[in-house]
């Protein structure tokens, strides 16, 4: 009989070198971590963007991955001070990976971090922290593994029917489209005036202004779409990929910074935030 494996090399896989930390991964174990849940190229991430994109009926996220995974190889980082060895791959299936970092950039705009999606996320998180004991999933395995999708869809429908529930508008929320409408969205031009949240300045003022109950702000950090990788190009130098490949080199980060309302007072936000944007954010 085959030993049960080791709950520690299990972790080293799962999570990979940047976050097993207090253990140490063996320069093979990290290559087998990369290869299974890298940034680049990890068979996960590789995955979820053919199967989020057929599902969501969308083609933003398809790329030629089988060209990418023929060209895929274990090479040294000779242009680091260590040289330890990385997942990269060979020059000629760099447009493929450009592809990938397309089609990784757009299914995060598009899906991943669209505006509506986020907002019920917000929502759903909302109801499962007035449903659920204490506000929480149990970190007991056996109660947390009892509560299925299929049993929350069904305790947020049956509270919809129900008007005396205290999750009743909540409820109606997700089951009815009655989501709360984006009235603000931070660009570039709005960092200027050195806020580095200028979404949060907003929406702390339009708290103020409409009340906590009619505001919601989302926030995600800039997200790198395209991380630095190993190239083997064509005379055997090793180079890495923003080197050889303006596209991965100029591949912008994504970032959320959104202020949403209660549908019925978007227009009063809008005509608020229109007025107030340039004081709060101590733009010109």
């Amino acid at each position: 009989m085959r030993p049960a494996p080791e709950p520690n090399d299990v972790i080293k896989l799962a999570v990979g070198a940047k976050r097993a930390s207090p253990l140490q991964l063996s320069t093979w174990e990290a290559i087998l971590a990369e290869i299974i849940i890298g940034d680049a190229f990890g068979a996960d991430r590789m995955d979820y963007l053919l199967r989020d994109s057929y599902h969501a009926g969308v083609t933003y996220g398809t790329y030629d991955h089988h060209r990418l995974i023929s060209t895929l190889r274990i090479l040294q980082k000779t242009y680091e001070e260590t040289d330890e060895p990385a997942l990269g791959l060979e020059a000629g299936g760099l447009e493929s990976s450009e592809g990938l970092m397309l089609a990784r950039h757009f299914m995060y705009k598009q899906v991943y971090f669209h505006n509506i999606r986020r907002i019920y996320d917000i929502h759903l998180k909302e109801f499962l922290r007035n449903w659920l004991p204490g506000g929480r999933f149990s970190t007991d395995i056996q109660k947390h593994l009892a509560i299925s999708d299929s049993h929350v869809l069904a305790t947020i429908r049956s509270d919809f029917f129900d008007t005396t529930s205290p999750r009743y508008k909540l409820a109606r929320r997700l089951l009815c489209r009655e989501h709360f409408k984006r009235f603000y969205e931070a660009s570039q031009t709005d960092a200027a005036g050195g806020k580095l949240q200028p979404g949060k300045a907003i929406a702390d003022a339009a708290i103020e202004e409409f009340g906590q109950d009619n505001i919601r702000y989302d926030y995600a950090g800039p997200k790198s779409i395209a991380p630095v990788f190993p190239v083997l190009k064509f005379d055997k130098a090793i180079e890495p990929s923003h080197q050889c490949s303006q596209v991965l080199a100029k591949m912008p980060q994504i970032l959320v910074d959104n202020v949403y309302c209660e549908g019925n007072i978007r227009n009063n936000a809008i005509r608020w935030k229109d007025e107030n944007k340039n004081r709060l954010l101590q733009l010109g």
